[in-house]
């Protein structure tokens, strides 16, 4: 069995550019395309508590250019004392429903989501379900070259009422 390098792998996996053949679809997630320093909040529902820790988020088109995928590193929490928190999410665009699919795998914490997403009016908004079965929405905000916001809303009644679970206030790097 050959065993690829994470170099072979990679070059066989990330692109360069956006298709060709849909540039402009791609431009919703595209704008995302580089390397982010995240300030990450996460409200823990159990312990009813904030806590804070910094990430490090980079976005890249991947499949010949037809799909950007992201991968989210950092600590789990602004003390350090647990795990990287590792995590990716695919977005490829569906013309038979003119929106982008988003899948989430979040590995460290063994959380897969799945999101449709859409474009109001410059802002990203993604509905979609997390492991448990709940609602979820997660937003980019506030999108400039050099900084967004992203806001994760879940839902303990079907959608019902929402509560603010996580933020992330991203700064492009270089």
């Amino acid at each position: 069995m050959s065993v690829p390098t994470a170099q072979t792998f990679a070059s066989h996996l990330v692109a360069d550019a956006p298709t060709a053949a849909y540039p402009s679809r791609m431009a919703l997630f595209g704008r995302l395309v580089g390397t982010w320093s995240i300030a990450n909040e996460y409200f823990n529902e159990r312990t009813q508590e904030w806590s804070e820790s910094d990430r490090t988020w980079v976005f890249s088109y991947v499949l010949g250019g037809r799909a950007v995928q992201d991968v989210i590193t950092g600590s789990a929490d602004c003390t350090g004392n647990h795990d990287e928190a590792f995590g990716s999410s695919v977005r490829v665009y569906d013309a038979s429903i003119g929106a982008w699919r988003v899948n989430w795998f979040g590995t460290a914490t063994n959380e897969f989501c799945a999101l449709v997403a859409i474009d109001r009016h410059g802002d990203i908004l993604q509905d979609g379900t997390q492991t448990d079965g709940r609602p979820i929405r997660w937003n980019y905000l506030n999108i400039t070259e050099k900084s967004f916001d992203w806001e994760g809303y879940v839902s303990n009644d079907e959608g019902r009422t929402w509560w603010l679970q996580q933020r992330m206030l991203a700064t492009r790097r270089g």
